[in-house]
């Protein structure tokens, strides 16, 4: 379809396998890297992407023909398999994700609370984190 267009936009959330600290600011800048130039090889559109030691998010502009799985397996599969081989670097992802929809007029709040995740966590773990963002989704 040549004329379709999409602005369905996705928040993303996965963590490390068993929620292991291991994504220390070093490593976290490669993996971005890394997932930046997989989503630009997938046609993904990352608007931004961020995390702390154990979990990870991201913006994503949905096209008509991508489906949320199918992204996060494409990023998750393709980060996992870049890293496998490399001594002290290793990382593996938890099975499963989560995904939250992001309405247009939400997107700059969101972009600022996918941006401060360090400062979001210097009080809260990656549990309370997924609770907190399931109870402001419910209330509307």
């Amino acid at each position: 379809m040549p004329h379709s267009y999409s602005a369905v936009w996705v928040h993303l959330v996965w963590s490390t396998k068993n929620r292991e600290p291991i994504l220390n600011p070093e490593l976290r800048k490669e993996l971005f890297r890394v997932i930046r130039t997989i989503a630009t090889d997938y046609e993904i559109y990352i608007d931004c992407i961020n995390g702390v030691d154990d979990h990870i998010h991201l913006l994503v502009r949905l096209k008509t023909d991508q489906s949320i799985a199918e992204v996060v397996k494409t990023i998750k599969g393709n980060s996992w398999e870049y890293f496998k081989d490399q001594p002290g670097k290793y990382i593996t992802w938890q099975d499963g994700f989560a995904v939250f929809s992001v309405s247009p007029d939400s997107l700059k709040k969101v972009r600022n609370y996918i941006f401060n995740q360090v400062k979001h966590h210097r009080d809260k773990g990656f549990k309370d984190e997924l609770q907190v963002i399931k109870e402001s989704i419910n209330k509307f």
